[in-house]
């Protein structure tokens, strides 16, 4: 009989190193820190990390990352790019394969989020080319090693329906015996002056530190804030607070001018915990 699907990596070589003793170093380098830097925020219940090439972000989802403390299983929410597949899309069984390893999707999770949201469907084609989640495994393989994870891709822009896909998170999760992590993968403001984005950002990290998930969706829409990732992080928060969270750190910000690039045309990267 075949063995379990795997889904292979689309972007390996480009968003982050495919030679494993290159990327291990990489990461590494991202994971580590000051003392006061690495203290794990205990009561962890989600985060928003972002998800360009590792040379830009990865110091900001490393920062995320080292102070996340471990567990057994993920919902990894991430944006769909490329418009491909159902607008809630997720796998419920097999693995995806990274230059470290293969990481085994969650089908007990998967189960039971998909009782408690109908609207996601099983659709692998929408996770075939997208780099936002992708990314996010080899730093889930080299902190925490043995998990799993459920993948959801979101391509609807309705609140509505994000905030039904928040609620059945919360749901699925405590559902579990061991409960989940939700991380919400998203780069902030795009393309736009440093001084600009730096600006637009700080308005939509106000709302997510304010545990605001309608207030962040409604100064997207009013500031032309272009957050890919507004979908997962609208969900991750509606979640985390029917899950009982209090609270959200900016643990880092910066821009991809602070990685050397154009300051006339940027992307804005956030990295935060909720708890």
């Amino acid at each position: 009989m075949p063995g379990p699907l795997v889904r292979r990596p689309a972007v390996a070589g480009r968003f982050y190193p495919a030679r494993i003793e290159i990327l291990t170093r990489d990461l590494d380098s991202y994971l580590a820190g000051e003392e006061k830097e690495t203290a794990v925020v205990e009561g962890s219940i989600g985060c928003v990390v972002p998800h360009a090439g590792y040379r830009y972000s990865g110091h900001v989802a490393g920062a995320v990352y080292r102070r996340l403390p471990p567990r057994s299983s993920y919902i990894i929410l991430c944006p769909n790019h490329f418009g491909l597949g159902a607008p809630l899309a997720m796998m419920s069984s097999g693995a995806w394969l990274t230059p470290l390893g293969e990481a085994p999707i969650d089908a007990a999770l998967a189960k039971a989020l998909r009782k408690a949201c109908p609207l996601v469907s099983e659709d692998r084609a929408a996770h075939e080319e997208e780099h936002s989640l992708e990314v996010q495994l080899p730093f889930l393989q080299r902190q925490v090693k043995n998990f799993s994870f459920l993948p959801v891709s979101i391509g609807v822009g309705g609140y509505a329906a994000l905030e039904s896909l928040g609620r059945g998170a919360a749901e699925a999760v405590r559902a579990q015996s061991a409960p989940p992590l939700i991380i919400a993968s998203s780069d902030m403001n795009h393309y736009e002056p440093d001084g600009i984005t730096r600006v637009k950002d700080g308005k939509a990290i106000d709302r997510i530190l304010a545990l605001d998930p309608a207030g962040l969706y409604d100064v997207l829409k009013r500031e032309d804030i272009s957050m890919c990732g507004f979908g997962p992080t609208v969900a991750m928060l509606t979640a985390a607070k029917i899950l009982g969270a209090t609270r959200a750190d900016l643990i880092k910000y910066a821009t991809s001018a602070d990685a050397g690039e154009n300051p006339s045309a940027v992307v804005g990267y956030a990295g935060i915990i909720v708890s």
